[in-house]
């Protein structure tokens, strides 16, 4: 098979599959042949580790990644494309295409099924934009046995997700991810890296999944919910964020800002992960006594 970074190539593919981008699902096919081997490089493809990819395209990535790892296993959604990577990836025995929606499969049993046999597993996706958020929280909340998840995304989400929690450009999401691992920000790629080139330039990030969250959470669903009500009205101050939606009556904020040692007139976006989780655990006593 010709480079399948190349232009020529993959319009030839997509002729003779009769084969057209859908922008509603977010169709960009890399063309930059550095950008793939990067990837995989970074994101723990190995002899040894198994890999599981999202939406591998035309198998630009998948190619890279069934050259370094000892197992990887694709899931696609679009089945068009499902005949394309038979081509494609017809050379590589260790490769596995699944047709499904990543969203709704059980990757547990995916990874169970598929990479017995591998000392590690880890999740290497160049991922739809409208996506992005949906599938990094589900991949990290179902706590999935995998070492690392490495993306590219938006470069302004990346840059979101990675940012220090307590700082301007954190939000619930950077919150959320960090509960659960630890982000880094690897390299951006230009929109003319890809056919047909997006508006926007891109960022590939890795997610070092921790062993267990470093911080104590007594109760997860209401630190997550209290994330959520505090970041949705993030230029209020804490006090009024957690009232005005209704998550808290003014009383009980009041006493659990107290309790954790959180000035009223705070911003959520200031508190680092430790002050969050001391004023989740705060809000969980004081309900528990009421």
């Amino acid at each position: 098979m010709s480079s399948l970074s190349d232009i020529g190539t993959i319009k030839d593919i997509m002729q003779r599959h009769g084969f057209s981008f859908s922008k509603g699902l977010g169709q960009n096919f890399l063309v930059n042949p550095s950008v793939c081997p990067r990837m995989a490089e970074m994101g723990g493809a190995n002899e040894c580790a198994g890999v599981l990819e999202i939406g591998p395209g035309i198998g630009v990535l998948t190619a890279e990644l069934a050259r370094r790892a000892k197992k990887v296993v694709a899931i696609e959604l679009d089945d068009r494309l499902i005949p394309v990577l038979g081509e494609t990836l017809a050379e590589f025995s260790n490769v596995r295409v699944i047709h499904g929606d990543a969203l709704k499969l059980d990757l547990a049993a995916v990874i169970r099924e598929n990479f017995a046999d591998c000392e590690s597993v880890a999740v290497c996706a160049n991922l739809p934009y409208y996506i992005t958020s949906p599938i990094i929280m589900a991949l990290l909340e179902s706590r999935l046995p995998i070492s690392s998840v490495t993306v590219m995304v938006q470069k302004e989400a990346a840059e979101r997700i990675c940012a220090p929690v307590g700082s301007r450009e954190s939000g619930a999401l950077t919150v959320a991810i960090n509960y659960y691992a630890q982000p880094h920000m690897l390299f951006r790629v230009s929109p003319g890296s890809f056919m047909p080139p997006p508006k926007v330039t891109s960022a590939v990030i890795r997610m070092d999944i921790l062993p267990e969250p470093k911080y104590d959470v007594g109760d997860e669903k209401l630190f997550f919910a209290m994330v959520k009500a505090g970041f949705s009205q993030r230029r209020k101050t804490i006090a009024n964020s957690l009232t005005s939606g209704g998550f808290l009556s003014k009383e009980k904020a009041a006493l659990a800002l107290a309790n954790a040692d959180i000035a009223p007139n705070a911003r959520i976006e200031s508190l680092d992960m430790g002050q969050l989780a001391t004023l989740s655990n705060s809000i969980k006593s004081i309900s528990q006594i009421n």
